[in-house]
């Protein structure tokens, strides 16, 4: 959501432009949400932890369109600005058109902190790192990383994880990787699309299987870190070393692993990897969004053990999944009340995938919260109106005419005939409204699918619609009731 701009708080008293600069606090809080959760995913948790978790957010400038980012030290910051800057820049400008520059710098409150020698255990405080320590703190494969829970987050578990008919096959071979006996199969490969589950359920089995084997090494990594770590140890001259400890480890967990296609070394590593951890009764786990035969340009001998134990699939979760999910997420705001309504409209509109279900949200309550609102159905609507057009289902203008033929039962070719009986003129007036608000087709296009019309004609239809519903109620039920049938 875009920021206001100076213009419109120089019209406003000084209590709605508090206001609206919580509206715009509450919108930057989102969208760095959003951002931060896309690089956890691509970077990994241990990166995301140490460098990009910290930072908060400052204030931005319209006038210069510069956003500012904070870090507790100078270290961190230099150590974030010449790693980071251009990957945070740039989802600031996806996410945000107005934000021209992001400025990267330590909290103008913050004192500056010694640098601390290392400890008896060799431990540092997060953000404080020197570069003898950068392998082991950024979570590379070193004599020290990859034990315990590193890299796994802690509220990723599967008594966190809301079960339903679409994703149940898939949670119950989860935790039968996980558990204490050897399991029938591995390994075990996950196919879901993005924001349904199955990044959860990797850090899941990680946790369940540390609970059995509190002496397991575990490595979790996306593919694309993997390639990273890989093309790391061979410039180093380290691959023996890289091949050796990455076959100790007991559980290997891999995310998203259609980004390691059409990269012919590193496929020949992990292959060779998987035997050796397979020959000696690792568990392996995979996820990726697609299945196994339908990653382009993998090498056949990979292919045949990704697919050689269990394909998992993840469905998109279906209504009554989604309302559990929003219930569930809804203890966390305890005695903040949520409206039953207000959890059907999130579980019935916002279908594309959980993680959007569960930021809306989110973002929702944090409104709420901020600025002392109750949350309502139209404050969901209101607020929520970027993830509820994106959600939307592709209507096309021959479904609309389709649908209002059979709901004022006329034939179909009316929409298109010269008659201008009330019967068809009405109803037709109605789909070309329709046509206007759920689809992006222009009054032209549009009046090209009516029988060639002009397009002054739906311009005409659209405003007469639009009047009629606020006189008519017989027309806005309609109209309703139409919105419904072509949204469900």
């Amino acid at each position: 959501m875009k920021s206001r701009n100076g213009e419109a708080r120089a019209a406003l008293g000084k209590g709605q432009e508090e206001s609206m600069e919580d509206l715009e606090a509450v919108n930057l809080a989102a969208d760095w949400a959003d951002i931060s959760q896309g690089l956890r995913k691509d970077l990994g948790h241990q990166l995301h932890s140490q460098w990009i978790k910290p930072i908060q957010l400052g204030g931005f400038c319209e006038d210069t369109g510069t956003l500012d980012l904070y870090l507790p030290t100078e270290f961190s910051a230099n150590w974030v600005q010449d790693r980071f800057a251009d990957r945070l820049s740039l989802a600031w400008k996806i996410a945000r058109s107005e934000v021209r520059n992001v400025r990267i710098s330590v909290h103008p409150g913050r004192r500056k902190l010694p640098e601390l020698s290392l400890a008896g255990d060799g431990r540092r405080p997060a953000n404080d790192a020197d570069s003898s320590m950068i392998a082991v703190a950024a979570g590379t494969i070193g004599e020290q990383g990859f034990t315990s829970s590193v890299g796994l987050d802690p509220s990723l578990t599967f008594a966190a994880f809301v079960t339903g008919e679409s994703n149940v096959l898939a949670c119950n071979a989860a935790q039968r990787m996980a558990a204490s006996e050897q399991p029938q199969f591995s390994p075990l490969y996950l196919k879901a699309a993005t924001g349904q589950g199955k990044t959860h359920l990797l850090h899941a089995i990680g946790h369940a299987y540390l609970s059995t084997h509190p002496r397991a090494r575990i490595f979790y990594c996306s593919a694309e870190r993997f390639m990273v770590e890989f093309v790391q140890a061979l410039k180093q001259n380290q691959m023996i070393e890289f091949k050796a400890r990455l076959r100790s480890f007991d559980l290997l967990l891999v995310d998203d692993i259609q980004f390691i296609i059409g990269k012919a070394s590193a496929q020949e590593e992990l292959l060779y990897t998987i035997d050796a951890l397979l020959a000696e009764g690792k568990r392996l786990v995979f996820a990726a969004d697609r299945a196994p035969q339908a990653l382009d340009g993998v090498e056949p001998r990979l292919l045949s053990r990704l697919s050689m134990g269990l394909v998992a699939d993840i469905a998109a979760a279906d209504i009554e999944l989604r309302r559990s999910i929003l219930e569930s997420k809804l203890t966390r705001f305890a005695p903040l009340s949520v409206p039953e309504d207000v959890i059907d409209f999130l579980a019935r509109t916002i279908t594309r995938n959980v993680r959007e279900l569960v930021g809306g949200l989110n973002k929702l309550i944090a409104y709420a919260q901020l600025t002392g609102q109750e949350v309502s159905l139209q404050l969901a609507e209101e607020q929520l109106t970027d993830i509820l057009s994106a959600n939307r289902r592709r209507i096309t203008i021959d479904e609309i005419q389709r649908t209002v033929c059979q709901f004022y039962r006329i034939d179909r070719a009316e929409m298109s005939s010269k008659r201008r009986a009330r019967a068809v003129v009405r109803p037709r007036q109605v789909a070309m409204y329709l046509s206007k608000v759920l689809t992006p087709r222009s009054y032209p296009e549009i009046g090209r699918k009516f029988g060639g019309r002009d397009h002054s004609t739906v311009i005409h239809a659209v405003r007469l619609i639009e009047d009629l519903r606020q006189r008519d109620a017989d027309m806005d039920g309609d109209v309703r009731s139409l919105l419904r049938q072509l949204e469900s």
